[in-house]
């Protein structure tokens, strides 16, 4: 069985103990839309709601899991001054404006950390900035082995408001990825403890049905207080952390950097935007090229 909700389908499996919550814009590598965090929540929501359903997997339609949010609708084409982009800051910053706007996707987002059933992310081609963010608020994620993982905006235009990078690999490798912006390959996910497992990508589907039958045949009640337990040791932190990063993530950007790259990307393009972003030892042209652009 499946039905559609703008961005988001949801499938359940034969036996219809598992839900499937497909990411759905395949041409735009499942890039995350106003719609998309709705999606998300809503389709959480109806599987926790169906006694029936023991686990909830999430993947993407298409060639891969998520590319994050839609840069080029949001930083190559957003208007100074909306929600959408960075705000007109020439009276002033407002952190709150970008703080009531992130807020719901991250909570939303959340929610697949908050669900009462077991979630599990499937991850093939790439999961990429906020498309990491859904993927990390799942229980469990496994991986196919050329995939990709990471935050690249932490370079610059973005703090991932759900905070889950520390949660998973502790403070030091946290701040290795969030430091560089790079990414990793499924691999190197699992030798750092990012995820649980990693294996090709032809073998992807049947690795995660294993686990969603296995997990499938435990009552539901029962991995509800097991999730519970677990969850309880971070979920306080978690609280303040996603609101400080929400916050900055607003910050991000409309600071100088921040308003330069989202001008340029403008002005030059998204691609032409990134590719001066990740110019390995050119920040100062970088920021030289922005600046020229203002």
């Amino acid at each position: 069985m499946a039905t559609a909700s703008s961005s988001v389908l949801y499938e359940t499996s034969r036996d219809g103990k598992v839900a499937h919550i497909v990411l759905n814009r395949p041409e735009h590598f499942n890039a995350i839309d106003k719609h998309m965090p709705q999606g998300i929540r809503a389709a959480v929501q109806r599987a926790n709601a169906d006694p029936a359903i023991h686990c909830i997997v999430v993947r993407g339609a298409g060639p891969g899991f998520c590319g994050g949010y839609d840069l080029q609708a949001y930083a190559q084409h957003a208007e100074r001054g909306t929600t959408d982009g960075s705000q007109d800051v020439t009276k002033g910053y407002d952190p709150l404006i970008d703080y009531q706007s992130m807020k719901e996707n991250t909570e939303c987002f959340s929610d697949l950390f908050h669900s009462a059933k077991p979630t599990i992310a499937q991850i093939h081609g790439a999961a990429v900035a906020g498309g990491s963010d859904i993927a990390l608020c799942c229980d469990l994620v496994v991986m196919a082995e050329d995939a990709r993982i990471g935050y690249p905006p932490a370079r610059v235009w973005g703090c991932p408001t759900t905070a889950m990078w520390a949660v998973r690999l502790g403070v030091e490798r946290a701040k290795r990825m969030l430091f560089t912006g790079d990414l990793i390959d499924g691999r190197e996910a699992e030798r750092m403890g990012l995820i649980l497992k990693t294996v090709p990508a032809t073998e992807l589907d049947s690795a995660v049905k294993s686990l969603t039958d296995r997990i499938a045949t435990v009552p539901c009640d029962q991995n509800w207080m097991h999730k519970q337990v677990i969850n309880g040791f971070v979920e306080g932190q978690m609280l303040g952390a996603q609101k400080l990063a929400t916050i900055f993530d607003g910050i991000t950007r409309n600071s100088p950097a921040g308003i330069g790259f989202q001008t340029l990307a403008q002005s030059k393009g998204f691609k032409a935007a990134v590719a001066a972003r990740d110019r390995p030892g050119r920040t100062e042209k970088y920021m030289r090229t922005w600046k020229s652009v203002l």
